[in-house]
């Protein structure tokens, strides 16, 4: 019975933080579907997002779970400008070229990060911070879901649920997808392509922002923070497939689960390796991801 209870219990852990991966990820996974270019400078998006969230708790007592929103709302303007001025130069040059301005636009955010706000350490107090939900209790133990990782998935699930609207349901999120398949034929249909890239960009780091402010509760902000999240984004785009955001979701899920269950098993240092490993297998085997289809 203990062993089943412990079993569960790391299932829901992976699941929960899995989920926050999957929204984290869907914006890299996205930028690089419509646009085509590997954003190195994802992750830092994720930190811009917690300290939006940050200062809007700490100044107007907003809890990050609303402030997620603001954070959402904020950098989706930044993402459209940034497109705008640096992005749109590069998009038809060489790969090298795309390396190396996300490179340095990840060194330029996190070192401005820490010329604003310093190396300090930022956390949030919340009311449900140390609150779980018990889903069972008895002498065996019990299977308990912590209320701050199960709003942060919640919040994630709303946010996925959105783009996958936008995506499907709508107009320009139709145009989107068109200009993803095929810019030339999307602008011979009318489709303004320089303003989908600039949504999709806007759009793919906004999420991004959104899923750091979520995580917030349960993880400090500091100017580095996005250097721990940038190689599981990866590993979770990978997974599923660059390029498609069913993927990504797959992928987030699966490297919350793998991290989760391998943590039983190994030492907290090593959590990481059996997720690398996988990483490495699936790039040898079946580089073009777990979910996407192999190309004939």
């Amino acid at each position: 019975m203990q062993n089943l209870l412990t079993f569960l219990q790391t299932l829901i852990d992976g699941i929960l933080i899995g989920g926050v991966y999957a929204v984290i990820s869907i914006g890299l996974s996205l930028v690089f579907g419509v646009m085509h270019i590997v954003n190195f400078a994802h992750a830092e998006f994720l930190m811009i997002g917690m300290f939006i969230a940050w200062f809007a708790w700490a100044f107007a007592g907003i809890d990050p779970m609303f402030g997620a929103f603001i954070a959402l709302g904020v950098t989706f303007v930044i993402g459209m400008v940034m497109q705008r001025t640096l992005i749109k130069p590069i998009l038809n040059a060489p790969q090298v070229s795309q390396i190396f301005l996300t490179v340095g636009l990840l060194f330029a955010l996190e070192n401005g990060a820490l010329l604003l706000f310093g190396a300090d350490y930022r956390s949030v107090s919340t009311s449900y911070q140390t609150q779980a939900l018990t889903l069972f209790s008895s002498d065996a133990g019990r299977l308990l879901v912590p209320l701050d990782k199960l709003y942060a998935f919640l919040m994630a699930l709303l946010s996925g649920g959105a783009l996958w609207y936008f995506l499907s349901r709508t107009r320009w999120g139709r145009a989107m997808r068109a200009t993803s398949q095929d810019p030339m034929a999307a602008r011979l249909m009318g489709i303004n392509t320089d303003r989908m890239y600039m949504i999709a960009f806007g759009l793919g780091v906004g999420t991004t922002a959104f899923g750091g402010a979520v995580i917030l509760p349960y993880i400090t902000a500091s100017p580095t923070v996005g250097a721990q999240f940038v190689v599981l984004m990866f590993t979770a785009v990978v997974l599923g497939g660059l390029g498609s955001v069913a993927g990504a979701v797959v992928g987030g899920i699966m490297v919350g689960l793998i991290q989760s269950f391998s943590a039983l098993f190994l030492p907290i240092q090593l959590m990481n390796l059996t997720l690398f490993v996988i990483f490495i297998l699936v790039l040898a085997l079946r580089p073009e991801g777990l979910v996407a289809r192999r190309r004939a």
